[in-house]
């Protein structure tokens, strides 16, 4: 093999770096914490007042995937569509809904006070910094009934901006089909993996997928309609759904490009919302007459 000069290797790099200078230079990045402070202010002008709050969690992902692969996950989502559609991201958040794990190791499960408390804070300072539009991209199912709970909320007092909660959009037409059982296939099974594949591929390891049970014990008996907390240890004690192993890029790439594309679709209609603030204001007037509502 024969060994390139260090003048062609120099002149390869000069040459790379000179075609890539333009672009970098004129670019600036949907990350909020490598911004400086005047690229911010360009930024949030350039993203309309959008924002996106990537929403993680810390918790065992069955016995193949990382602790803060739901945060990963959604980062990368999230990361991806604002480069399709530029808003300003909010770095890493994870302090969600997770009690139904703290029996696990790596575990991070606030108060249910501080949870609300922060996540209403963090949107507080990110509408203080001209996010007028705060979009919470959902990374975790066990945010489900928090992050709806916590838009209806902000009916409680007048804000300047809006939230809007974009779930877990990742399933589609033309899917790839697949292996595993879809109603067991919750956290950890074949399309989580599958994502995980494409969003960290090095933090993967399918060859432990195996190593515990991933099915539904079924161990409480109650009829549709009557919930309780304890619902998921009693059916996923080890907390692991589905069946990892039979995980696929394919299947990742397609349900990947699925979330980004809904994420992408979700900011612009955001930008082009006028109304919900609109209606807020309205709303926050009426609210303080509510006798005068006409009947």
């Amino acid at each position: 093999m024969r060994t390139p000069s260090l003048l062609s290797m120099t002149a390869l790099v000069a040459s790379t770096l000179g075609a890539q200078a333009p672009a970098a230079q004129g670019r600036l990045s949907v990350h909020w914490e490598e911004l400086t402070a005047a690229d911010f202010r360009d930024a949030i002008t350039r993203a309309q007042g959008t924002c996106l709050l990537p929403f993680g969690i810390m918790e065992k992902h069955g016995p193949h995937l990382p602790i803060g692969n739901d945060l990963l996950n959604v980062r990368y989502a999230a990361l991806h569509a604002a480069d399709q559609e530029y808003a300003v991201v909010f770095p890493e958040y994870y302090f969600g809904q997770i009690f139904e794990a703290k029996h696990e190791p790596g575990t991070v499960a606030y108060s249910r006070g501080l949870q609300l408390q922060m996540l209403q804070e963090t949107t507080d300072e990110m509408a203080r910094n001209g996010c007028k539009k705060v979009i919470i991209v959902n990374g975790h199912g066990g945010n489900n009934s928090l992050l709806p709970y916590f838009a209806q909320t902000q009916l409680e007092a007048p804000h300047d901006y809006v939230v809007y909660v974009q779930g877990l959009e990742r399933s589609g037409p033309g899917e790839p089909k697949h292996k595993s059982d879809p109603a067991t296939d919750m956290h950890a099974g074949e399309s989580e993996t599958s994502v995980s594949m494409v969003a960290r591929p090095d933090l993967v390891h399918l060859d432990r997928a195996t190593k515990e049970s991933g099915a539904d014990q079924g161990r409480v008996k109650l009829p549709d309609g009557l919930y309780t907390g304890i619902w998921w240890y009693a059916r996923f004690p080890n907390h692991y759904a589905g069946e990892g192993a039979v995980a696929s890029r394919e299947l990742g790439e397609f349900e990947t490009k699925t979330w980004i594309n809904a994420i992408v679709q979700s900011i612009r209609a955001v930008k082009a919302d006028q109304e919900s603030l609109r209606l807020q204001n309205e709303f926050y007037e009426k609210s303080k007459h509510p006798l005068g509502t006409p009947q």
